[in-house]
């Protein structure tokens, strides 16, 4: 384990790892939350509210998955080669 907080590079990409597994969280959290307020919407007389509520949440969750879901893998990848290559 030393040998991680060592290597600056290794420090870094732990931290990327933790970013991006909060944003992940959060991402999906807004996800569920705009599929929520939808069925709600469709339960009530979906009003332009929450019409508007539905949108901010799915576009706020997509700008916050997209880039993290990226970054996730490319953080396992480089943890993965590291591996294979004994480092």
């Amino acid at each position: 384990m030393s040998e991680v907080s060592d290597d600056p590079i290794r420090r870094r990409r732990a931290q990327v790892a933790r970013w991006t597994t909060l944003a992940n969280r959060a991402g999906y959290l807004l996800l569920a939350t705009a599929v929520v307020l939808f069925f709600v919407a469709l339960v009530t007389d979906f009003s332009r509210t929450l019409a508007t509520l539905v949108i901010a949440a799915f576009v706020a969750a997509c700008v916050l998955l997209a880039p993290t879901i990226i970054l996730g893998y490319a953080v396992k990848a480089a943890e993965r080669d590291d591996r294979e290559r004994g480092l």
